[in-house]
């Protein structure tokens, strides 16, 4: 099977993908779900004219002579009186505006010329009303679907009373580690081996796309062992990623247990460095990628297939943040015959500049690292003070 463009790649994957059904949750426990379905104001906002500022409510025509002070009104107890010519009301912020006044001014544009009279003592004051449904009227709708929820969203639901809210259900992504030289975290390695990162590292991604994942553990380099674990994850998840055994060697026989475990495969090799040999293949029960064991490859696969896929799936057309700033220095690289994707930081100036990177599986490279910088395939060089767009990680 030849290799192919991301783009291409892209593509595929995300027109594989299958929408996720929704389920209902209180509002207080919908932070980083997806809505899938609009939310709708049940009153207007605000729900009555309301002071935007302490001071006195009066009619501006009357801000020539001294006001007698009718009466005081805190926030949330309504006027007992209309204000009429000559008089006001005490008010604070936030409550309602009694009938007949047409402003409020400031208390500090006052002073009282005595217990029961006030005088405006500015030149000019502003209208300090904030109007009946000016921000939200009802039935307006306030978030719509596809959204992913931020706290603030949480706020506006609150305001509008709308305390259980539809959601897209999670997809369930499985996470499994092929390699007979792994070992887990708490493990101390031989010499001959190391300790398995990928997956750590692919289950807080998974979480940070607003999926749920699985682990299924360490798959030695064993067909039938790999292959059994395979089948198991295919059945219980929406979503199977296995890393390593995806190369050339002879213990990368991971395409070929997807196969037998009844996947199509779409692709085996992408354009794109780090991440080349990325394997997609879909089953009728879930979608399925094999990517490289070097987890800067991994992870970096991870951000540009399987996140969008995860948020396309929920109903949400998530977009990365990407933002356009000049190279510290130049940058060159070896060949030009694949996508590279560069980890850059960015300096207190605004400038970027590429970390240091010595391959695939210098992970900790990407801790230094804001964000990623895409050099198209051909592209050798970038110039010192040419705009890149830097991709957030």
């Amino acid at each position: 099977m030849e290799m192919i463009s991301f783009e291409q790649a892209y593509d595929i994957v995300m027109k594989s993908g299958f929408k996720m059904d929704s389920e209902m949750v209180s509002f207080t426990d919908s932070l980083n779900r997806v809505l899938a379905g609009d939310v709708v104001s049940d009153i207007d906002m605000p729900p009555f004219n309301k002071s935007s500022v302490d001071g006195f409510a009066c009619r501006k025509s009357d801000l020539g002579i001294d006001l007698e002070i009718i009466e005081t009104i805190p926030a949330g107890v309504w006027p007992a009186r209309e204000v009429g010519e000559g008089q006001c009301s005490r008010i604070m912020t936030g409550a309602p505006v009694p009938v007949g006044a047409d402003c409020v001014v400031m208390v500090e544009d006052t002073e009282l010329s005595s217990e029961e009279k006030m005088r405006f003592k500015g030149s000019f004051t502003k209208e300090n009303i904030a109007r009946k449904g000016e921000d939200v009227k009802k039935d307006d709708i306030v978030l719509r679907k596809g959204r992913i929820i931020k706290p603030q969203d949480v706020a506006v639901m609150a305001s509008v009373g709308h305390i259980a809210v539809t959601v897209s259900k999670m997809p369930v992504v499985a996470v499994i580690s092929s390699g007979s030289e792994l070992v887990e975290p708490s493990e101390l390695p031989s010499v001959s081996q190391i300790r398995n990162s990928n997956s750590s590292q692919l289950m807080a991604q998974v979480s940070r796309a607003g999926a749920l994942g699985k682990y299924y553990g360490i798959a030695a380099d064993n067909e039938v062992q790999t292959l059994s674990i395979v089948k198991k994850a295919i059945y219980e998840n929406d979503i199977v990623i296995i890393t390593g055994g995806v190369s050339m060697g002879d213990f990368d026989f991971v395409p070929s247990v997807l196969e037998r475990a009844g996947v199509k495969i779409l692709f085996k090799r992408v354009a794109v460095q780090p991440g080349k040999p990325t394997t997609f293949g879909l089953h009728p029960g879930a979608v399925v990628f094999g990517l490289p064991g070097n987890p800067v490859s991994s992870f970096i696969q991870f951000e540009l297939l399987i996140r969008p896929l995860i948020c396309k799936m929920m109903g949400c057309d998530w977009q990365p943040m990407i933002i356009r700033l000049p190279m510290n220095e130049e940058y060159k690289r070896k060949s030009v015959d694949r996508m590279a994707l560069i980890p850059v930081t960015i300096t207190n100036d605004g400038l970027i500049t590429p970390v240091e990177f010595h391959g695939s599986a210098h992970i900790s490279a990407l801790s230094d690292a804001m964000g990623v910088v895409a050099l198209p395939v051909g592209k050798l060089i970038l110039e010192k003070g040419e705009l890149v767009s830097v991709r957030q990680i």
